[in-house]
């Protein structure tokens, strides 16, 4: 894979410099700018070389129609301020721009093309619609890996029509998931959370073979507390599960992975209750799991305090209370406490969670990618990484 710090000649180049700008916006305002404040390595990277710039992203789920609820004006407003740079948006027809009708103004270092899924070429990975985006410029790069797992024109077709790179931001995250995958520094733990464990599945399977420990935590514990003849009250759980709970006990044994899920937990009657203590053998039909309890995190405590490589993905309860936030925050602090670890973080609860307890800067490497992070970490061959070898 050709990366973007190995190029020479950049000067006057204009580059095509494939982002994810898709912040969450309400009314016209962003809500979080994590994505925005992880691209402006390659942002001012390319400044520095004297290259011209041309931003492709996308916000949302337009579906190929002009949504101006989904216009990245705000975003450019916003990235303008952290950069100290105009940034002009081109909004006008996609099929009607030239390259030589860009950067007409001589102080233009950096532009962006709207939405790119105004089109609907995009999202059907269409050759001619990729291959006109190529014709507005000299090369390619690929910086946004949170959309690398999609076969779309601007991420994945686009590598036939130039000479294409990755960017600093899309390298780092490759680097730090073959930390947690195949460039292992052991003992590896992996704390998995989420509502569903057949949404998991895929990455249970594939990490299982090669980590030492795979703790299950939040909603989709409660499947394993109950296939272990415990009830579970009203707790959320997900039906039809037996059989997956079964063949992750017996490939567990297969490699020496051994399984940790809650010895006891806290409950309440609802998400807005006060919090109980409670042993597995002493959950009644009204109670409701929403987090691990003091055993559950000690057992845990003791698992990271070995651990040389933690990968975490999914809380340990429902957060949003912070009467069944203690097991999140607990396991977020026992991890950024031991230096020796090497901590990849990834998903939005996760996020929020070490959001609430300011460790966010903390941890080695927090992914935002989503749907691209999950993927990879099953084994699945990224469409958009794909096309840069």
């Amino acid at each position: 894979m050709n990366n973007i710090k190995d190029y020479v000649n950049f000067s006057q180049k204009k580059i095509l410099l494939r982002l994810d700008l898709n912040v969450p916006l309400k009314n016209g305002i962003i809500t979080d700018e994590t994505r925005i404040d992880k691209i402006l390595p390659i942002i001012n990277f390319l400044i520095k070389r004297d290259s011209k710039i041309i931003i492709l992203s996308h916000v949302g789920r337009p579906n190929g129609k002009i949504d101006n609820n989904l216009s990245l004006k705000p975003i450019c407003e916003n990235l303008e301020k952290k950069i100290n740079r105009k940034i002009p948006l081109i909004s006008r027809d996609v099929f009607k721009i030239k390259k030589e009708d860009l950067f007409k103004e001589p102080n233009d270092q950096i532009i962006s093309l709207e939405n790119i899924r105004f089109y609907k070429e995009e999202e059907k990975n269409d050759a001619s619609f990729a291959k006109h985006l190529a014709g507005l410029a000299d090369l390619y790069v690929n910086d946004a890996f949170s959309c690398s797992h999609r076969s779309h024109a601007s991420v994945n077709k686009i590598t036939e029509f130039l000479p294409s790179f990755a960017g600093l931001q899309l390298e780092t995250e490759i680097s730090a998931l073959k930390k947690v995958t195949t460039e292992i520094k052991r003992p590896i733990t992996c704390i998995i959370g989420g509502s569903k464990i057949s949404t998991k599945i895929g990455i249970i399977k594939n990490l299982l073979p090669k980590f030492d420990n795979i703790i299950i935590v939040g909603a989709m514990a409660n499947n394993l507390i109950e296939f272990h003849g415990n009830q579970i009250g009203k707790s959320i759980k997900e039906q039809n599960c037996s059989e997956i709970i079964k063949e992750i006990f017996d490939t567990s044994k297969k490699y020496s992975c051994k399984i940790t899920f809650p010895q006891d937990v806290l409950v309440g009657k609802s998400f807005f209750d006060k919090s109980n203590i409670k042993e597995l053998n002493d959950i009644k039909d009204d109670d409701l799991i929403l987090d691990i309890g003091p055993k559950t995190i000690d057992t845990i405590k003791k698992i990271i305090e070995v651990s040389k490589t933690i990968l975490w993905n999914g809380p340990a309860g429902y957060f949003e209370n912070s009467n069944f936030a203690i097991g999140s925050h607990e396991i977020a602090k026992m991890i950024v406490r031991n230096k020796s670890i090497y901590s990849v973080v990834g998903g939005g609860d996760t996020i929020a969670v070490i959001n609430q307890t300011n460790d966010t800067k903390n941890f080695n490497f927090v992914s935002t990618a989503g749907g691209a992070f999950l993927e990879y970490l099953e084994g699945k061959e990224l469409p958009g990484i794909k096309a840069l070898f």
